[in-house]
């Protein structure tokens, strides 16, 4: 009976175990997704912004102060008319070259109206007023190098008392932000208006305050020449008077805007209104959400 019993053999259950450890590859730990705040805050395309707002702020320096310069030293070649709608028009051009890529903001007080009111992330506010100063301080240097031998390189300083300038610097940076919210952040404005709506209102208040405070309604458009020219006076009026100016006319324009509802529902409609294509550009430039239906549209528009 001794000879009868046989050893259970393990070879092939030995045998498995070998197949399925061969089996089990290994496979190196993923590395986590980037968090969605960061890509919201700090897009890919953040330095591309960066660099069209340092190049939109030189070109914007450079052509308002070159033409103040110029019509400082010798009036009869360039007037004060001459200077406003230069600088409306410089406006206007940036807003429609590089606005849908960085907002064509240009000003540091526009920046900080944006922010605010929650049309621009703060996080990327620092950027941008960096972006600002770099570009318009670098034009300012140019120009004194280009105008020489002209000193004054387009400042604006008060041509009477500080509180003067500094009152009409509020109401004329007042009308350019609101009109520049209104066409820029609500979706009824006929947006592809939106670079000759701000450009106009930039030329007409500059040829009043022009005479009365300069009409810089930006910090760097003052500080720019101020360092290049080293004419401080009156310095805190710009750099206080515009931020003030912008924060009270974007808060009276988020105040009055209405509610985006679909059109036509008060006449029984059903269809709803369609951003322009700027807007939609310029919305996507702040990292603002677009509807489907809003970006089919685009995509339509961009290909024709």
């Amino acid at each position: 009976m001794a000879s009868n019993l046989r050893v259970p053999s393990f070879r092939n259950e030995i045998h498995d175990m070998d197949t399925v450890q061969t089996a089990v590859t290994y496979r190196p730990p993923v590395p986590p997704s980037p968090s969605p705040s960061i890509t919201l805050y700090y897009p890919p395309n953040l330095f591309k912004k960066v660099i069209s707002e340092i190049i939109s702020t030189f070109l914007l320096v450079f052509v308002t102060c070159g033409a103040a310069g110029i019509s400082a030293a010798n009036p009869s070649r360039i007037s004060q008319l001459g200077q406003s709608v230069a600088g409306g028009l410089i406006v206007t051009v940036m807003i429609y070259s590089v606005g849908h890529i960085s907002g064509a903001h240009m000003n540091p007080a526009v920046t900080l109206a944006f922010a605010t009111y929650r049309h621009f992330p703060w996080m990327q506010v620092p950027f941008y007023w960096a972006a600002q100063f770099t570009g318009g301080i670098s034009a300012a240097f140019v120009l004194r190098e280009v105008l020489h031998p002209i000193t004054d390189i387009g400042t604006t300083i008060p041509s009477g008392a500080d509180w003067r300038a500094f009152l009409t610097e509020i109401i004329v940076t007042f009308n350019m932000i609101f009109v520049t919210f209104a066409v820029a952040t609500d979706t009824r404005a006929v947006g592809e208006l939106a670079g000759m709506a701000v450009g106009s209102s930039v030329c007409i208040t500059s040829i009043f305050a022009g005479a009365i405070s300069g009409g810089s309604m930006n910090p760097v458009r003052t500080l720019a020449p101020a360092l290049a020219s080293s004419i401080y006076k009156g310095l805190w009026v710009y750099f206080l008077a515009p931020p003030i100016g912008t924060l009270l006319g974007g808060g009276a324009y988020t105040l009055i805007k209405l509610q985006d509802k679909p059109m036509g529902s008060s006449l029984g409609g059903s269809s709803s209104q369609k951003l322009s294509s700027f807007k939609i550009r310029r919305m996507q430039s702040m990292g603002k959400p677009v509807p489907d239906y809003e970006e089919e549209d685009a995509q339509t528009t961009n290909t024709v």
